[in-house]
């Protein structure tokens, strides 16, 4: 029983432990397809404005080409190109800024009716100061609102200025970090040199030579965002992040987002996204509860089956002999008593057969007493062979055994005797032990006969104590007239 109960316990033990393992599994599992996801969408949002954006520079380095090869440029033809870039991305203006030394200063004022202009260092626009060279804003197209900017000199603007250069001395478009653009509003502008044609571009000086301006363009925060935007779910959260700070979306750190990265002409920007559709711990903590829970029942059953069984075994014990499994003396009386009343009621009569075995203190004393513990079990199969199942078998000490026929007449149970003495003579041991004869005493009980159950077991024990002076391995039938007074002998 013992071995069954930490079995069992075992059992609880792996189907809590597998309840937690699998919960945890499809917890796991969830959110690694979530992050699965989310990586995906990212990734898909930041091609697309990538896409977009790439387009646009793509188109801003080509403006700058015909810019050189056309040498002069006048408005109308930078209307067609200017509407051109426009259509082509995300661009909300575009811009073209020439060279302008001191000398062309005055000219440039007269033929475009404004002054060249520069921001204060309170911001505010101002006639520009003398200098050898100026880069003012000439032809500017927007996607919308006013045409703002004519005039500014980009070149004394340190926002701007430190790009301007990097973008003539290296022949490529350079982006400026987040910036407030001139058209109103936070965004990027992109500047792409356009040289003077035919000349040579290989070193840095040359290609500072040869600098005729810029084609610019600006990218607007909210339109990048809304070009992310567009392959996503509408309850996605995204944040254009560049140079380690927000720059559009929800303002500080996104937890447990997913990021991919735009490159926007030379400067990387990074695109944070983060479902609302994250996983939650509802099924796994239902898997893990409900593991518990057939745990927690399946160990109560345990509990409750293992107490049963001890209960079982201590009435077993309490009723049953240890090394035969026959009913001991205590359930025999109890069985006797039971017998007699019903007898008594119905009736009828039954018989106590006292069974002993002959010169069984020899086999002891010969062969030890574990030889005699096994030819008592040998006994003991042997009656149960030769009784039957409505009979009550007993060991009721030593070498002693008893049965309690519960419907007998004098033949019947002198029959039943006999057939017990014939089977335990023939009886051969396992062991080397010799075969050993019963003496059977009988005793009648039920109706008109003695009412106690202390008088019938006395009356079988004289009449077994009388087969055994008669010449053992013989049956006597409890005589009133004969045996009343006479007192058992010793046994053996």
């Amino acid at each position: 029983m013992r071995t069954r109960f930490w079995i069992g316990i075992l059992a609880v033990v792996l189907i809590a432990a597998g309840s937690v393992i699998a919960a945890v599994a499809v917890y796991v599992n969830d959110h690694d397809d979530f992050h699965k996801v989310q990586t995906d969408e990212a990734l898909r949002a930041a091609h697309q404005t990538e896409a977009v954006t790439g387009l646009s520079v793509g188109e801003l380095s080509s403006a700058a080409a015909f810019f050189r090869a056309a040498g002069g440029l006048s408005e109308h033809q930078f209307a067609i190109i200017g509407h051109s870039l426009l259509r082509q991305g995300v661009l909300n203006a575009t811009a073209f800024i020439p060279r302008v030394s001191a000398a062309e200063r005055a000219a440039y004022e007269r033929a475009h009716g404004t002054e060249i202009v520069e921001r204060g260092p309170d911001g505010a626009l101002r006639r520009a100061r003398p200098r050898p060279v100026y880069f003012p804003i000439t032809y500017v197209i927007t996607a919308g609102g006013p045409l703002r900017g004519i005039g500014f000199d980009v070149g004394s603007d340190p926002e701007r200025s430190p790009f301007l250069r990097r973008a003539r001395d290296s022949n490529r478009a350079i982006a400026t970090p987040l910036i407030h653009l001139l058209l109103g509003g936070p965004g990027i502008n992109v500047f792409r040199a356009v040289y003077r044609d035919g000349t040579p571009l290989e070193t840095t000086a040359e290609r500072r030579r040869a600098l005729v301006g810029y084609a610019a363009g600006s990218f607007r925060v909210a339109d990048l965002a809304a070009t992310a935007m567009a392959t996503l779910p509408r309850d996605v959260a995204v944040q254009l992040r560049v140079g380690g700070r927000a720059a559009a979306g929800p303002s500080g750190k996104l937890e447990d987002a997913a990021a991919a990265r735009i490159q926007i002409a030379d400067r990387i920007w990074q695109l944070v996204v983060k479902d609302p559709g994250r996983p939650n711990l509802s099924l796994p903590l239902v898997l893990a509860v409900m593991g518990i829970a057939l745990a927690a029942l399946l160990a109560s059953l345990i509990v409750s089956w293992s107490r049963s069984e001890r209960i079982r075994e201590l009435e077993l014990e309490a009723s049953h002999d240890s090394l035969t499994g026959l009913h001991n003396r205590r359930r025999f009386v109890e069985d006797l008593r039971a017998a007699m009343a019903r007898a008594r009621r119905e009736g009828r009569t039954g018989a106590l057969l006292m069974i002993d075995l002959d010169d069984f203190k020899r086999v002891n004393d010969t062969h030890g007493h574990p030889a005699g513990d096994g030819l008592l079990e040998e006994i003991a199969g042997v009656l149960r062979e030769r009784t039957r199942e409505s009979d009550s078998l007993a060991r009721f000490g030593g070498d002693e055994f008893a049965v309690i026929l519960t419907r007998a007449d004098q033949e019947d149970a002198i029959t039943a005797g006999r057939s017990i003495a014939s089977a335990i003579r023939s009886h051969s041991p396992q062991s080397e032990v010799e075969p050993v004869t019963a003496s059977v005493g009988v005793a009648m009980f039920g109706a008109g006969l003695p009412p106690r159950p202390g008088t019938v077991v006395s009356e079988a024990d004289m009449a077994m104590y009388a087969a055994k002076e008669g010449g053992r391995d013989d049956v006597r039938i409890f005589d009133h007239a004969a045996m009343r007074d006479r007192a058992p002998g010793p046994r053996g």
